[in-house]
């Protein structure tokens, strides 16, 4: 027992017990209550209780401190009507004097003298206290201005903590969120879906649904904003109670988390005090609390506001959000009326009694639910029902994305200077796919895959961390953890089956058949297969009913494409291959058999276990050798099945390696791109609707059965109520060392290799991607567009070993800069590097000196032909070869060097001991640059060869260079197709080369140079007599002149 209440119990004993006599009007004196009995909440000074006459009562709960001060022997009490209640009623003056020495009312204006008839003829009187004057009797009005000033001074300060600490708590970010900055928030980053007012006749009898196309290009009718949702109905009633309903991802939560910050911002100026509480929450528990006690437990700055929710005009909204946890019984028998704030109930009775307005009646109240369990709640208490339609407006869509994507924080940290270009262009191509009305509009009618499409446009384009800090399959896995964590299908059904569970058998099962049968187009007939085939119960059917009401839009919708308007897609295409691999490694693709046995293998080792106790017992005291017999038969049945299940996951790893390796998807583009490519379109003419579609391809499908795999996503997936067992994924990745690596062994396309990489970078398994990294001696992505990611993924997997490479070619990849940056570990370990086409200018040069320089660099071939070089670049790479001790072949051809990027080489060609081979062909070199090069290149010790060819270079310089040459053999310079009056030993490889390199070169200027080549072919030819050499030219001269021919007709 508290201080307080120990002296005011002892005070009230030493009181009497009633109170003879009457007062100065002749009111019989009423028996004052115990004072240790006042444990009820009593409204502050000026405030009404209802069913008594007087205005003058204080809180004895929160003024014990009063006590001491108070005067026994007064008389001036007012004596309670028939309906009053067991209070301790005293007159202002009383009330004042204690008033002046009470901690938790400091200093405030009372009215001074008492203004009641019966105040033992003191009317007029006076009582001093701060700030007053005893002239001005008191009036109705002033006594409800003093009560309003008491409110506010007890109330303001409470209420100011609560909205502090209500914004911090709905402004906080999840794990998936914090990826895009810290100042993605609500109030940066938010798009009101449109809200629809409704009624319940339309939730019980919905409408035919509509094409995608229909809803998106009908108005919406009866739009109501989120503001006037408490707004008098048609009727003229004010509305208390709002149903806001609306199917998974539609944006219930993330609204009601808006209007929360709204609120502590001072932007929902209706309400004077939120308070939010989570029906999962209130799920948890059945033991009985007050609703005082429950709001003070969940918010403790409201301690000092809780006495004056159900006494005063406060206007208050209390938000129940997720009302299908709840399992709420309207009845009587059900649920008893409660209409004290401080009687202890369930938390569901507290919810009836709200909605029934029995407790609180001047509450409002906004209920969020799902469709199934709008029905609930009986009508005639819901002033409002209201439907989440989330985008349907296209506007919308393009405004959150352009909200979203051109945020200055969404590139990220170390961006490039033109990534708000990047930005904007991904915006602008996205906007045209929506425009079209393509499947990614009708993705785009749930605010929830609108995020995703954000979340993975900011994967593909801007991750630069090595390893990047997210695997797609664990955006697909977050995005279903921020959808469905803890979600019950149905909270009334008895087997409380996690509604990610449920998906993943029935959903799971259609997307696989799909993906096997390369369908992702669905009709009734394949719905009803997967999903009722094997409904038997009355259980699994009402399931079933609230599947198709609340979740069923969420994964499958109509499709867009013109004459297939009654099938339906998966809302997002890698969504069908998630849930298959989903499906596929969680063992839900089993005969009935095998499910049999797995049931019976868990209940006989259940059995045996018990029974080997028993079994030790008994034999210990009776002979009874027979019994350990029959026990080891009965774990041969568990053993057997266990036999089984390792069989299932090589399977499952032999699926995989299949899927993966499937030699018709050998040249499509690589997964990445594909992604890309569904989300923001192909730009080009549109297919014709008779032209006959292109093979379904589903390569993501394995890379995520690696993904799921993986420790971080089965985690996740655990809390989803999808469990896989850690033996089960070391199995898994134990048999498909068997399988995938061995199939790695063969030379993969380009796209295959990447997608063979992504994979590994998926299953974030960093001993297996090591052995599978090892066998890879040949890294060839020649033509793969190297994003960021992608270099990422490369740079991340192949750092898991220290091996050298023998070849890494990554011509014709979109190199840059900050591409070499991120990938120097791996290019440091790689012998022959191959960087040719890749628009790499001096800063990337800057990149490959520093390479070059680096004591562990083993690279003996470069290759940089057709890069953007420049005199500038030229002098970095000549730094980086003079100090460089493992480069053999450098080649720098079509890399505009001009005569000062070759004297820059030259110059620091003497510093180096071991180029055996340099290119400088097609460099605009004249006589005195190429005499240059090929003059230090004399005097060096290992130098053999220079490629001269395709330059500005004359008769003069050719004879000048022919003669270097013959000063010392072995330093050849390859400048034209003859050698004196014979043909080169490097014809064909001169030719070969301009063969590879036309689709790069400027035709005109090759035309000019072969035609060149070919007069010098015919003169040489001139020159000699040897008909064996003169055979030689001439066919030498044939296939200059056929690739002549081939230029012209534009066919080379």
């Amino acid at each position: 027992m508290q201080p307080g209440m120990q002296s005011r119990q002892m005070r009230a004993e030493e009181m009497p017990s009633s109170t003879s006599g009457e007062d100065g009007t002749g009111h019989a004196m009423p028996e004052l209550p115990a004072l240790g009995q006042l444990d009820a909440e009593i409204p502050v000074v000026g405030q009404r209780h209802p069913g008594c006459a007087c205005v003058c009562c204080f809180s004895a709960r929160h003024c014990r401190q009063l006590l001491p001060q108070e005067d026994p022997s007064c008389k001036q009490h007012l004596p309670p009507q028939p309906r009053s209640c067991a209070l301790l009623w005293v007159c202002w003056g009383c009330t004042a004097r204690a008033l002046l020495t009470c901690p938790w009312f400091p200093a405030v204006p009372l009215p001074q003298p008492c203004a009641l008839s019966w105040c033992g003829g003191r009317k007029g009187g006076y009582v001093g206290y701060q700030g007053g004057s005893g002239e001005n009797p008191v009036h109705p009005s002033s006594s409800r201005h003093s009560q309003s000033q008491l409110r506010n001074v007890a109330s303001s300060g409470a209420i100011k903590k609560h909205q502090k600490s209500l914004s911090a708590w709905f402004s906080h970010q999840p794990n998936e969120e914090r990826q895009f900055g810290p100042s993605f928030s609500l109030d940066a980053v938010h798009v009101d879906p449109v809200i629809r007012e409704s009624s319940l006749e339309e939730i019980l009898k919905p409408s035919p649904d509509l094409t995608i196309q229909e809803q998106l290009q009908q108005p919406c009718r009866q739009v109501i904003s989120l503001h006037n949702l408490f707004d008098v109905d048609a009727c003229g009633r004010q509305v208390k109670n709002v149903v806001l309903y609306g199917t998974v991802g539609t944006g219930k939560s993330t609204l009601i988390k808006k209007m929360v910050v709204d609120w502590c911002h001072g932007r929902l100026p209706r309400f004077e005090l939120v308070i939010p509480f989570s029906c999962e929450d209130l799920s948890h528990s059945n033991a009985p609390i007050s609703l005082r006690r429950l709001i003070t437990k969940k918010y403790q700055h409201l301690r000092d506001v809780v006495p004056v929710l159900g006494a005063s005009n406060l206007k208050v909204l209390f938000i129940l959000n997720g009302l299908e946890r709840l399992n709420l019984d309207f009845c009587l028998a059900g649920t008893e009326l409660c209409c004290d704030p401080n009687e202890p109930v369930p938390p569901s009775a507290i919810v009836v009694n709200l909605l029934r307005k029995y407790l609180l009646p001047e509450a409002s109240i906004i209920v969020t639910t799902r469709p199934s369990a709008v029905r609930r709640i009986p009508s005639k208490y819901v002033g409002r029902y209201a439907e989440i339609c989330g985008f349907s407006d296209t506007n919308l869509q393009k405004l959150y994305f352009q909200m979203r994507l051109c945020h200055p924080d969404c590139s990220g940290e170390g961006s490039r200077a033109g990534s708000s270009a990047e930005q904007e262009n991904l915006v602008e191509m996205l906007s045209r796919n929506l425009e079209r009305h393509n499947q990614i509009t009708a993705a785009c009618f749930l605010p929830s895959y609108c995020w995703l499409v954000c979340t993975t446009l900011h994967f593909l384009y801007f991750t630069r961390t090595v390893p990047p800090t997210q695997t797609l399959t664990g955006i697909y896995t977050s995005f279903l953890r921020l959808n469905f964590s803890g979600e019950v299908l149905d909270s009334t059904d008895p087997t409380n089956i996690s509604m990610m569970k449920y998906v993943a058998k029935t959903v799971g099962k259609l997307a696989y058949e799909g993906v096997m049968n390369r369908k992702t187009c669905f009709s009734e007939d394949d719905l009803q297969q997967c999903f009722e085939v094997e409904m038997k119960t009355e259980s699994e059917l009402n399931l079933l009913e609230v599947f198709r009401s609340d979740v069923f839009r969420f994964f499958l919708s109509p499709c867009v494409q013109p004459g297939k308007e009654h099938t339906f897609v998966f809302t997002i295409p890698a969504m069908q291959e998630y849930l298959a691999a989903l499906y596929v490694v969680l063992g839900e693709k089993k005969t009935l058999a095998q499910r049999v046995g797995k049931e019976l293998s868990e209940v006989m080792g259940r059995v045996s276990e018990d029974v080997a106790v028993v079994v030790n017992i008994i034999s210990k005291v009776l002979p009874l050798r027979f019994l350990p017999v029959l026990f080891n038969l009965l774990k041969i049945f568990p053993r057997y099945f266990s036999r089984l299940s390792g069989k299932e996951r090589d399977a499952i790893a032999h699926t995989m390696a299949e899927e993966l390796f499937k030699e018709e998807d050998y040249y499509n583009d690589d997964v990445l791109d594909q992604i890309n490519s569904s989300i923001l379109g192909v730009e080009g003419p549109m297919r014709h609707p008779d032209e006959a579609p292109d093979d379904e391809v589903f390569e993501l499908f394995p890379i995520f059965m690696g993904g799921i795999l993986s420790r971080r996503n089965r985690a996740i997936l655990e809390q989803l109520g999808c469990s896989i067992k850690n033996l089960a994924a070391f199995e898994i990745a134990k048999a498909m060392k068997k399988t995938v690596i061995r199939k790695s062994h063969k030379g993969l396309p380009p796209s295959e290799l990447m997608d063979y990489l992504f994979f590994l970078h998926e299953f974030q398994n960093e001993r297996f991607t090591a052995e599978a990294v090892r066998s890879l001696r040949a890294v060839n992505l020649a033509s793969v567009k190297m994003t960021p990611l992608k270099c990422s993924v490369l740079a991340s997997v192949m750092g898991t070993t220290c091996h050298e490479v023998e070849e890494l070619n990554l011509t014709s990849c979109n190199l840059d800069s900050s591409s070499l940056r991120t990938l120097f570990p791996v290019l440091l370990r790689c012998k022959a590097l191959h960087l040719q086409l890749n628009s790499l200018g001096p800063d990337a040069c800057q990149e490959i000196r520093d390479l070059l320089l680096h004591d562990k660099c083993v690279v003996s071939s470069l290759r940089l032909a057709n890069n953007p070089v420049g005199e500038q670049g030229a002098q970095l790479l000549a730094e980086g070869l003079a100090g460089n001790r493992s480069l053999t072949r450098l080649s720098l051809l079509h890399t505009a060097l001009g005569d000062g990027g070759a004297e820059a080489i030259a110059h620091h060609l003497a510093q180096n001991r071991h180029l055996r081979e340099l290119n400088l062909g097609y460099n605009s070199l004249t006589d005195a640059g190429a005499l240059r090069v090929v003059e230090v290149a004399k005097k060096h010790e290992a130098l053999d060869k220079v490629h001269l060819y395709f330059n500005d270079i004359s008769e003069d310089g050719k004879r000048a260079l022919h003669s270097l040459r013959m000063d010392r053999d072995g330093v050849r310079a390859l400048v034209f197709l003859t050698a004196g009056t014979d043909v080169s030993d490097y014809w064909s490889h001169i030719l070969s080369v301009v063969q590879r390199n036309l689709p790069f070169w400027d035709r005109e200027r090759v035309r000019q140079h072969l035609a060149l080549l070919l007069q010098d072919l015919e003169s040489s030819r001139s020159q000699t007599a040897n008909p064996w050499r003169k055979a030689k030219f001439l066919r030498v001269e044939s296939e200059v002149k056929k690739m002549l021919g081939k230029l012209q007709d534009g066919t080379l």
